[in-house]
């Protein structure tokens, strides 16, 4: 389940990352919490466009940053990205401490962390497959994933109970420092280890080549297709949360908090069983889309504080298995040439609609109600699994239930021992078989033999600020 760890370099971004992450989730926890419950009055549609204008940019600057990340050295890159994040949280903190701190202050430096982040979440995602050898890479990707989700089972909780204790001034200064973890991480490094790949040279036209590049590939973009539509209407935790704590059942910032560790526990369990998991099938990121659609609207009409937090580990299981899915499915498919640019295009779309998508989910709550808020989010994944599950249909894996059947099947095979010859060190490398045939030609990997069935693997997100996960 550790594979990835045998590596020295990834182990001492692992750790680095996990530091920050902690940090990064509580910051998150009290930037929302100061916007709600200090600069506004509960107004959702206010914390909803503080999420959105951290996404914004990577609607603009994820493409051109999936083409710097293929283009330059990444390492050098994310020193630079993750530097001006933290000093943009010592920022933040300085003037909530000082009392000067006004919404407008907020919402300028969450576009600057944004702009920030655009530039640092596609290089990050690849950099993870610099770190690895290839056989390694679902297991990092995976790694990764539970250690974000680790971050984000303390991080909730910790910034719920600091903030009653020092208040949310502090709380930004503490992020601030954790960013010296994944710096120092990043400068010791043993570069002769790093697994890199010629830089692309120079070019024009390279965004729109790798826009073309996905088009010629069916199944990334259905990838593309759920994962906007999940990312924009279903993943606003962040507001959703929030709204439910204060608004819902009138709890303070330690059960807002509380809330996102317990969900964390649902997500880091899906993290550890995506560890152990070698080839995901396309049936699998379907499936969880549904589930979370369901889990989600079963959410929503949850009577007590109690019985909705434990209803948010299925929901954390679920959203990982997705965004683990897609991602990995994704960072295997691709041909190492077009990875930064493919990457920085599935980072805007899971990320980039959270500008439409949080303020609206916001207004939604503010004018319908918080729950149907929290149902519209669930709805939408259902809408993402039905998506899917048509197509796939029409692709030869059959019917809803021979889907799930093969989703179910996939797990078993996750959990018991693997053959000898299957994924071995000494197993030769050759095109991933993640997508299988579609009926037409794929430039990433060659129609698999017959009887073979259409396999694939993801993460994400969700993708953030700090965190990290990706391989060639």
């Amino acid at each position: 389940m550790f594979r990835a760890l045998r590596h020295p370099n990834y182990r001492l971004w692992a750790a680095g990352a996990l530091v920050s992450n902690v940090g990064t989730w509580m910051q998150r926890v009290a930037q929302d919490w100061l916007v709600l419950t200090a600069l506004t009055d509960h107004d959702g549609a206010a914390v909803g466009i503080t999420t959105g204008l951290q996404f914004l940019p990577i609607l603009i600057l994820g493409p051109y940053a999936g083409v710097l990340g293929d283009r330059l050295d990444k390492r050098k890159l994310l020193i630079a990205t993750q530097s001006a994040m933290g000093l943009l949280a010592l920022l933040q903190g300085v003037l909530v401490l000082t009392g000067v701190a006004q919404l407008w202050h907020i919402y300028a430096i969450a576009l600057a962390l944004g702009v920030a982040s655009a530039l640092d979440a596609p290089p990050r995602q690849a950099f993870v497959s610099e770190l690895v050898e290839r056989p390694d890479l679902p297991n990092a990707v995976a790694l990764n994933s539970a250690s974000f989700n680790l971050a984000r089972l303390a991080g909730p909780g910790v910034a719920g109970l600091l903030i009653g204790v020092i208040g949310t001034g502090w709380v930004f200064m503490l992020n601030a420092a954790t960013f010296a973890a994944v710096l120092s991480s990043l400068t010791r490094l043993r570069v002769d280890l790093l697994h890199r790949t010629a830089p692309l040279p120079r070019g024009k036209h390279q965004i729109r080549e790798g826009i073309a590049y996905v088009r010629t590939q069916p199944r990334i973009m259905l990838i593309m297709v759920m994962a906007a539509i999940v990312g924009t209407f279903t993943l606003n935790f962040q507001v959703t949360n929030a709204l439910m704590a204060a608004d819902v059942f009138h709890t303070g910032a330690d059960a807002y908090g509380l809330l996102g560790s317990v969900q964390a526990i649902g997500t880091l369990s899906g993290a550890l069983l995506a560890a152990r998991r070698k080839k995901p099938r396309m049936s699998l990121l379907v499936a969880s889309a549904v589930g979370l659609g369901i889990a989600s609207s079963v959410a929503a009409a949850m009577p007590s504080y109690l019985a909705y937090a434990v209803l948010l580990v299925a929901v954390g299981v679920t959203a990982l298995t997705f965004l683990n899915s897609a991602n990995t499915i994704v960072q295997l498919s691709v041909d190492p040439q077009y990875r930064g640019r493919v990457l920085a295009l599935y980072m805007a779309v899971i990320q980039g609609g959270t500008p439409i998508g949080g303020p609206l989910i916001g207004w939604l709550a503010n004018t319908a109600g918080t729950r149907w808020a929290v149902l519209a989010g669930g709805v939408a994944a259902l809408v993402a699994g039905a998506i899917g599950v048509v197509l796939l249909a029409r692709w030869g894996e059959g019917s809803f239930r021979a889907q799930v059947a093969g989703a179910w099947a996939a797990r078993r095979a996750a959990t018991s021992p693997a053959p000898a010859h299957d994924g071995g060190p000494g197993t030769p490398a050759g095109p991933s078989p993640i997508l299988g045939p579609t009926g037409r030609p794929t430039r990433c990997a060659p129609a698999p033999a017959t009887g073979s069935h259409p396999t694939a693997a993801a993460l994400p997100n969700g993708s953030h600020l700090k965190d990290a996960a990706r391989r060639r």
